[in-house]
């Protein structure tokens, strides 16, 4: 009869890789150099939070193994006649076990991704998309704040004539940090619609006008190599408002341009040209790490659709009714409230999507 251990050899590999990488993120968290790097601490906590069910789970997955492997092999008649008794609760608890890896093992990768850059814009629907976008990013820092994850504004773009208050949105680029941050947010990649009485229609009629999200995961320093000197043009310009006036006199608006891929960067909203220019390599680094993913992923996965975070984020993912108070994801069958989602709580909907891609990947396993 085989172990519970009797799994797909790329599987074992995977986890006696974790198991190790677990260890290693201990030592580091034992080191004292690396105690005084108060950022460095955050990251390797994060990532030892991410994996540590798995882990834990494999490792007692071994024990129960050894011990059912050496219940059938006794020959001493009284050990035989514990293990009658024994073995079947053993096998129980080892069944449970190897799903549980399973289930862990297919995320554990998403999981250690501790921080994002979440760009939301406007899309089609004029003036009413600038709102919708606003709405959308006040939803997305209330789900932050519900996580306890960090919300950095790198950069927000009202549109002309708003305020950033009350006003409508062009753009915003949002940095979120914390435990899960990729694991849940990457299923907001797409387009958002939402059905809606304008409040500049006079005649109460109903619009559709959509916003955009993309999420990028943030990679390490030691992800993504660039040649600064070599690859990178910097210009250093004033900061410019809505309808491209200069704002201020002081030259603190950096713009980045990575050559070899043609990515552009601008970051003005800080004061600091020294902060807005950590900011546009922070955002650069990320982009330049979703290609190279996106690249990787869609060749090791050609005949694979849908995977999670690397779609395309053309296609439409969720529409918000709010006439019917619903909104409805396309991915999934059922409907949720949505003065629910608008006040943050979408701990129902990011439950449901994730059991979705668990399954999905299981699946292939």
């Amino acid at each position: 009869m085989p172990g519970p251990l009797d799994m797909p050899e790329g599987m074992r590999r995977k986890l006696e890789e974790l198991d190790s990488q677990y260890a290693m993120v201990e030592r580091r968290l034992a080191d004292p150099d690396v105690m005084a790097d108060h950022r460095a601490v955050r990251d390797l906590a994060i990532q030892k939070a991410a994996i540590a069910p798995l882990v834990e789970s494999y490792r007692r997955l071994r024990a129960v193994d050894a011990e059912i492997t050496g219940l059938r092999g006794t020959t001493d008649t009284e050990l035989a006649e514990m293990a009658r008794e024994e073995l079947p609760r053993l096998e129980s608890e080892a069944a449970a076990l190897l799903d549980s890896v399973k289930s862990r093992l297919v995320t554990s990768d998403d999981r250690r991704v501790g921080s994002v850059m979440l760009e939301v814009r406007a899309g089609t629907g004029g003036d009413e998309a600038g709102l919708w976008a606003a709405d959308l990013l006040a939803m997305y820092e209330k789900f932050a704040a519900r996580r306890g994850w960090s919300w950095e504004a790198l950069e927000v773009t009202a549109e002309s004539g708003g305020s950033g208050g009350g006003g409508g949105l062009r753009s915003a680029t949002v940095n979120v940090r914390g435990e899960g941050v990729w694991s849940e947010m990457a299923f907001e990649a797409g387009v958002h619609s939402v059905k809606r009485v304008p409040a500049t229609e006079a005649q109460g009629r109903v619009h559709t006008s959509t916003a955009t999200v993309a999420v990028l995961p943030e990679p390490t320093g030691v992800e993504v190599k660039i040649d600064w000197a070599r690859d990178v043009e910097e210009h250093v310009t004033t900061s410019q408002g809505p309808g491209g006036q200069n704002v201020n006199k002081v030259a603190t608006a950096v713009q980045l341009h990575h050559k070899p891929s043609g990515i552009m960067i601008r970051m003005q909203e800080s004061k600091s040209q020294q902060q807005n220019r950590e900011r546009a390599r922070r955002l650069l680094m990320a982009r330049l790490y979703e290609q190279e993913r996106r690249r990787q992923h869609a060749e090791r996965t050609a005949a694979r659709r849908g995977q999670i975070g690397s779609g395309d984020r053309s296609e439409k993912i969720r529409t918000y009714r709010y006439k019917e108070g619903i909104v409805a994801d396309e991915r999934l069958p059922g409907e949720y409230q949505l003065r629910d989602l608008l006040a943050g709580d979408m701990d129902r909907l990011m439950n449901d999507l994730t059991e979705m891609e668990t399954a999905r990947r299981m699946a292939e396993l």
